[in-house]
């Protein structure tokens, strides 16, 4: 085992024994198997694209495959290997679609080997044995430590966009060309020696690709649950029974609000799914009464500690206590080993028999609220307030201050940050990095909330389009805007999102609480010098730094 794609890897080096997220030797080399064989079917997919031939079930496989491997999803052998066999099967009717696909054009098809070539050992062990052969140690010797950093970068931010685009499928919204992309990259990773230069421009690409990806997810969600509106939620448990749900899925949040209508069981959300709150389509439900805890990496504790039943949807997912194994479940693609998993059809019922078996809350706590739902339609509906306090000068400067959330230490950066930014100045946030500031009281500036909670990670396409509608109202670029990224970074969205940002030529970023190790000292020394990326110090010097 040797992984390294998420911001706690061990000593800040590489995790060699047992994932910090809880990932074992024989998952990890389950998942560097599925994406070699991702590969393998995308370097089909690619050719067959080349030739006008497309099947929208390979671009599900391959996207689906690479959520999978995401940081926090899939912990469980068994759904890997199911996902292998998938994979195998994925591959086949790739090579059978170019072929055709040549045939028609009159061109004789290639014969392709490596990842395309790949075929699946008999059982379980014979996968994990495959799995260990593709360690990312032997791609190192081969490549080098640079090379190998540019090319787990690209992954990474393509694990990340497939993250964004599966959530989009799963409401109804998808693009070939978009799929087209993820073929051709991951087509690329394949090839023997690339260059420096042929890498940065993938890692660009890549961060283009999300953007899109992006915009497409924003349509889906806005199109299905409307645009967010500024909605006050409250943060303190209520009497009744109770499920609570994780994750960023709106879709499965919505089935559950359905089936749970009428049944006496409130609804809390938890971690990410805390801006669905916020959207009319889903608020409209009366048994959504509140949000739950903070951010992902609290869950044992608080999981531990809520008296109802719990649904894990997409990432997230820590290893459960045995105290509440019986009452967790998962869905969509994160699964762990033993912990019950609801199927595509959505049916709750064995999340809803155990809320109703629990105890649930025995007494309403006192109310305390927070307020969400600034997404770029609400934000960009008062931009003339705005721009108008901006030029009057009651509002210095912006900072968009979020991310991702962990355990490591050093995250209370984001919090003292947060607090010392001037009375002057709007905080902009998203993601679960909102969790280590967002209960604190702002204040406001002419009625304008000093901290604007824009949504999940999910929602990124909503402070592009912030940023950018407030750069041409001022007619100049973004880098121009009174405008700083403090950013905390933890899992593979993050990457895909901060590659969108140097696609769109943003620059001085601030990135903590540590840098990627996959990205090796001359890799960051080009990034520095290209986009003069840093990473985050104290939050007294960032800020003098970035006030002037």
């Amino acid at each position: 085992m040797y992984c390294y794609q998420c911001e706690q890897t061990t000593k800040g080096i590489a995790c060699t024994n047992v994932g910090v997220c809880g990932k074992d030797h024989a998952t990890a080399a389950l998942q560097d198997l599925l994406v070699y064989a991702t590969k393998g079917i995308a370097m089909y997919a690619h050719r067959a694209a080349g030739l006008g031939a497309r099947d929208e079930a390979i671009d599900k496989t391959v996207v689906e495959a690479l959520f999978a491997t995401v940081t926090n999803v899939d912990f469980d052998p068994q759904r890997l290997e199911h996902h292998l066999a998938e994979a195998a099967a994925a591959r086949d009717q790739a090579k059978k679609l170019y072929e055709a696909a040549c045939v028609k054009a009159g061109q004789q098809p290639e014969k392709l080997a490596g990842p395309a070539a790949w075929k699946p050992a008999a059982d379980l062990a014979g996968l994990i044995q495959q799995g260990e052969e593709l360690s990312l140690t032997k791609r190192k010797s081969l490549f080098g430590d640079d090379l190998t950093g540019l090319q787990e970068l690209i992954l990474y931010g393509l694990k990340g966009a497939a993250a964004y685009a599966d959530h989009a499928h799963i409401l109804g919204h998808d693009d070939p060309a978009i799929y087209a992309t993820f073929h051709q990259a991951l087509d690329f990773l394949t090839k023997e020696r690339p260059t420096t230069d042929e890498l940065l421009g993938w890692a660009l690409k890549t961060g283009e690709l999300n953007l899109r990806v992006m915009q497409m997810l924003d349509a889906a969600n806005t199109g299905v649950y409307g645009h967010p509106e500024p909605t006050q939620v409250r943060v303190t448990p209520v009497r009744g029974k109770c499920i609570v749900v994780s994750g960023h899925d709106l879709k499965d949040l919505d089935e559950l609000l359905r089936q749970t209508e009428g049944r006496g069981i409130n609804v809390y959300t938890h971690g990410e799914m805390l801006p669905c709150h916020a959207y009319p389509s889903l608020k409209k439900y009366k048994h959504l009464v509140g949000n739950y805890g903070g951010a992902w990496q609290d869950q044992r504790k608080e999981f531990d500690a809520f008296p109802g039943a719990i649904l894990m949807t997409t990432n997230c997912i820590q290893k459960p206590k045995e105290t509440y194994t019986n009452r967790i479940f998962t869905s969509g693609l994160v699964a762990w080993p033993g912990v019950r998993h609801i199927g595509p059809s959505r049916d709750f019922t064995p999340v809803i028999e155990a809320a109703l078996a629990a105890p649930g809350f025995a007494e309403d706590a006192p109310e305390k609220t927070i307020t969400v739902g600034f997404g770029r339609n609400a934000v960009l509906g008062v931009a003339g307030k705005v721009i108008e306090a901006v030029k009057a000068r009651q509002i210095r400067h912006f900072f968009l201050v979020g991310g991702c959330d962990g355990a490591k230490t050093g995250r209370n950066y984001y919090t003292e940050f947060a607090q010392k930014v001037p009375k002057d100045c709007v905080v902009l946030t998203l993601a679960c990095g909102k969790y280590r500031f967002n209960k604190l009281d702002f204040g406001s500036i002419d009625g304008i909330p000093r901290l604007l909670d824009i949504g999940q990670c999910n929602d990124s396409y909503s402070a592009v389009k912030i940023a950018t509608a407030l750069a041409e109202a001022f007619n100049c670029g973004v880098n121009d805007l009174p405008l700083s990224l403090v950013l905390s970074w933890y899992e593979q969205k993050a990457v895909a999102i901060l590659l969108t940002l140097l696609y769109l030529g943003i620059k001085n970023i601030r990135l903590g609480p540590s840098l990627p190790a996959f990205l090796t000292p001359p890799v960051l020394s080009v990034l520095v010098e290209k986009f003069q990326i840093a990473p985050t110090t104290t939050p007294e010097a960032d800020l003098a730094a970035i006030l002037g």
